[in-house]
């Protein structure tokens, strides 16, 4: 399947544009959705450019109602995360219609037009974002960060704590994950077991996308396994989700003491 997704995606660096053909493409489910949109997230990361114009050709495209909750909620994230602006051609009525209620209720332009070169044209007409950074600032500083970060070398846990904190944009994201990167890089100790607070913690839609990234990286290299507790409900939502096409378990628990049951077991797998 992943061949199938990356014929169907073209950087036009001219047009600085991303086109994603989703024509004739069945959305049958939430894990073939999140699969695609991981997908498209993965190439505009090793695309060597974080903001791009989206041109999508809707023909013939079928999204199932039980798909759509993810289509909706990870086009979003996408948007906010990369695109300098979004236009859409061909659509369906129903596509075109549940598009146009997402606009309103997002208060977003759907930019829908009938054919590829009125959307191209379109597209020519936007402003590009390229060349001047995020235009996000730094919302914390380093105190704060690394009052929420704290190594135990007799368990190999690093704990985080993001309770009753606000992820507002990717350059928050950034921050954290930089510092967390530092401070593993400085421990002297590779892998560790990561223990994750997440009570009332809120990560923004514009920071899910890059939220999900570092994390899938750090994850990778240097994780001996993750385990979060107390998330909200909407993040916990985000999460599963995302886990559900990616090779990892969420490892979601109500408190910290079951976290770290969690852990022991984890740590006890390993030995076995």
């Amino acid at each position: 399947m992943t061949d199938d997704f990356a014929n169907r995606l073209r950087f036009h660096d001219e047009l600085q544009a991303l086109e994603a053909d989703f024509s004739d493409f069945h959305f049958c489910n939430s894990v073939t959705t999140n699969r695609f949109y991981d997908f498209i997230e993965d190439s505009i990361a090793a695309s060597g450019h974080r903001f791009w114009f989206f041109l999508v050709n809707l023909h013939g495209l079928q999204i199932d109602p039980i798909a759509w909750p993810a289509y909706s909620s990870r086009g979003k994230a996408l948007n906010l995360a990369h695109s300098m602006g979004t236009v859409r051609f061909d659509a369906s009525s129903e596509t075109a219609a549940r598009i146009a209620r997402a606009a309103q209720t997002d208060q977003f332009d759907p930019n829908l037009f009938n054919c590829r070169e009125e959307a191209i044209a379109r597209l020519k007409k936007l402003p590009s974002r390229r060349g001047g950074g995020s235009g996000n600032l730094s919302n914390y500083g380093t105190d704060e960060l690394a009052s929420r970060l704290s190594f135990d070398r007799a368990t190999s846990i690093t704990e985080a704590d993001f309770s009753n904190f606000t992820f507002y944009h990717s350059r928050d994201v950034d921050d954290f994950y930089d510092h967390i990167e530092a401070r593993i890089g400085d421990s002297g100790q590779d892998k560790w077991f990561f223990l994750i607070n997440y009570e009332n913690c809120t990560i923004e839609p514009g920071a899910w996308v890059r939220f999900a990234h570092r994390g899938k990286l750090l994850n990778k290299a240097h994780s001996l396994g993750s385990v979060r507790f107390a998330p909200g409900s909407e993040t916990e939502a985000d999460i599963r989700m995302r886990a559900e096409s990616q090779d990892f378990r969420p490892n979601i628990r109500n408190t910290r003491d079951e976290a770290l049951a969690r852990i022991a077991e984890l740590r006890a797998s390993e030995h076995a």
